[in-house]
């Protein structure tokens, strides 16, 4: 098949995997109002599904032996993710809620509104997760994903998510089961499992066509194509009036990613090949939460993201592109 073909096929398989996301979103998005979860907990819950196509894709990739695009997509990803939320959440907040006068309060000061808790629940214990993947992969005598790592991350998450969600819990509601909605949830699977493995199957291609490596594919092909979908849920999220929860569910999405997704690459046993761009991505995948976290923590009464404050999460994505092509890819 021809490059640009598989550019099709890409995109489509990238937008099947989304769909069936939303669709298994629907079971989970009821057992979180049963069991009275706030936005910031419930983020971290619902990530379990969120983030299931990167998920998927490192099964895929570790099953046909490709193991470093789905290295570059947990990178990759995990870069650029919070930076492309944020200035969607802030530009979808732009506009007036009914009845909800703290909004028009962020809307006269010019803020994304963000609940602090957040930070506690969600983006400190993200940036514990990022710290517990350099120790076990950056030391030279334990340099790269083995099994132990992946077992060790699978527990980093549960405590991730028990964290969050004893953080975050209020009184319950009465849910109805919808039985359509469940069998969507089903066909929701198998959108994301097939989608996963032509995300791959493109990546592989198109990697193959442009001669470049499979971890470079990862980072900016796989992992870009994999969050783009996400642009459409927060913004509709946030223009619904949820501005935390759509704000909120990257960072929570992206905790999957370093654990639960970082668990099929290290059973296999991926090496690290080029030490430089590995260290040089999780620096940069560690620099976005910790500017998430310091902008929350500055924000006084009204809590959230200034214009400036979200000019510097985009400033910071621009910077690691530069970094990428001038220092470690070197192409100019």
């Amino acid at each position: 098949m021809n490059a640009w073909l598989w550019v099709v096929v890409l995109g489509l398989a990238a937008w099947a995997a989304h769909w069936g996301a939303d669709q298994l979103l629907t079971p989970l998005k009821m057992l979180r109002k049963q069991w009275g979860l706030t936005a910031s907990a419930g983020a971290a819950f619902l990530a379990i599904v969120t983030a299931s196509p990167e998920v998927a894709i490192n099964i895929t990739s570790a099953a046909r032996g490709v193991s470093d695009i789905g290295l570059g997509n947990l990178l990759g990803s995990n870069i650029i993710s919070i930076p492309l939320m944020v200035t969607i959440a802030y530009f979808a907040s732009r506009r007036k809620f009914k009845n909800n006068k703290e909004h028009q309060k962020h809307l006269d000061a010019n803020l994304l509104a963000l609940n602090k808790r957040s930070v506690s629940v969600l983006s400190i214990p993200y940036l514990v997760i990022i710290g517990l993947v350099a120790i076990l992969t950056l030391p030279k005598a334990w340099r790269g994903l083995q099994p132990i790592d992946g077992w060790i991350m699978l527990a980093a998450y549960a405590a991730f998510l028990t964290h969050a969600i004893i953080k975050g819990r209020e009184k319950g509601q009465k849910v109805e089961w919808d039985k359509k909605k469940i069998w969507l949830s089903v066909a929701g699977a198998l959108a994301i499992a097939v989608g996963a493995f032509f995300i791959v199957k493109a990546t592989e291609n198109i990697v193959s066509a442009l001669n470049i490596s499979e971890i470079v594919g990862g980072l900016f092909i796989t992992g870009i194509m994999t969050t783009a979908p996400e642009i459409f849920k927060t913004w509709s999220v946030v223009k619904g009036g949820e501005v935390t929860a759509g704000t909120t569910s990257v960072i929570a999405d992206n905790a999957v990613t370093m654990t639960v997704a970082f668990f099929p690459l290290a059973l296999v046993t991926t090496p690290i090949e080029d030490f430089q761009l590995f260290w040089v991505n999780l620096a940069f995948v560690g620099l976005m939460p910790l500017l998430y976290s310091v902008f929350v923590h500055q924000s006084k009464e009204l809590h959230g993201f200034s214009k400036w404050q979200i000019f510097v999460f985009d400033g910071a994505y621009i910077v690691y592109l530069l970094t990428m092509a001038f220092f470690v890819l070197k192409l100019f």
